[in-house]
């Protein structure tokens, strides 16, 4: 199977840490996307988002410092993982989050792209900016 690699880069007004426990808190996931996640804290550990959309495992978490789990999509051929991996930094305001998200399918790459712009980052940003 042919596959891409999405990189993004987005910036929110909020620590590290405040985007990791977004990212990795089931309820802050879940507020913040408005679907049901399941997210194990553990390195090993299995997660669900979008109400089972997409899930994996765990493979490398540093608290407010990076995330890298396997990633696979309900649509996807059954046994294919792409590995997403997002980096945050401090800036002077906030957070510079960096999304890696390797091995996604040639043929879901414009709809994943699209996908983190719209079900990810943008309700995030409303979500931090409510929390202000």
């Amino acid at each position: 199977m042919k596959t891409k690699t999405i990189k993004q880069t987005v910036t929110l007004n909020v620590s590290p840490k405040e985007v990791y426990d977004a990212l990795m808190d089931s309820k802050k996931h879940s507020a913040f996307t408005g679907a049901k996640a399941v997210i194990s804290k553990k390195k090993g550990g299995k997660y669900f988002a979008y109400g089972g959309y997409h899930g994996g495992v765990n493979l490398d978490l540093k608290a407010g410092k990076k995330i890298v789990q396997s990633w696979h999509a309900s649509n996807w051929e059954k046994g294919h993982f792409a590995k997403a991996t997002f980096l945050f930094s401090k800036t002077k305001t906030g957070t510079l989050v960096k999304l890696i998200h390797a091995g996604v399918p040639a043929y879901d790459y414009k709809a994943i792209n699209n996908g983190w712009k719209q079900y990810y980052w943008k309700p995030m940003k409303e979500y931090f900016g409510k929390k202000k």
